[in-house]
């Protein structure tokens, strides 16, 4: 039997959006888009506009925050929210590990199992999003209402 063909974080977001019932919406750009800003600035949206997944180490379990690209996301604020210890920004091979993704590229979906999520409120201020569709060339974009519902975020003042 031969071995199963990998699929790549992209398609892995791309499969997640669409058993969502949504429309696959990731857009590939020949540029790298690994941060908010630079996100922005090819899409021709605010900042506010692009939906960071954040993945945290809370108390050893991952914890992504869907937090506006214009927010810093206080740590300690939302550990007194959510009744955990201590948030700490994960390293590089921990998102990885529960992802499947790379820092700079990690979509809100696509990921071996469901994450704990939590979902900035200020995002709501936006008609459209855009989110990391697994890649740092890849942007999928989406709905308030819709992020909530794919990802079972919790919503959550971040600040």
């Amino acid at each position: 039997m031969a071995d199963p063909v990998p699929v790549s974080p992209v398609e892995r977001v791309r499969g997640a959006l669409v058993a969502a019932g949504l429309d696959d919406t990731v857009r590939t750009f020949a540029e790298d888009v690994p941060t908010a800003a630079a996100a922005a600035d090819v899409l021709g949206c605010e900042v506010g506009a692009i939906a960071n997944s954040l993945v945290f180490d809370a108390d050893g379990e991952p914890l992504l925050i869907l937090a506006s690209g214009a927010a810093r996301v206080d740590t300690r604020h939302v550990a007194r929210q959510i009744g955990v210890g201590k948030i700490r920004r994960a390293s590089a091979d921990f998102v990885l590990e529960h992802t499947g993704q790379r820092v700079g590229g990690v979509a809100p979906v696509g990921h071996p199992a469901p994450l704990r999520t939590l979902i900035d409120v200020h995002l709501r201020a936006f008609p459209l999003l855009w989110a990391g569709a697994g890649d740092h060339r890849s942007m999928l974009s989406i709905g308030y209402d819709d992020l909530a519902r794919v990802t079972g975020a919790e919503e959550l003042e971040v600040r």
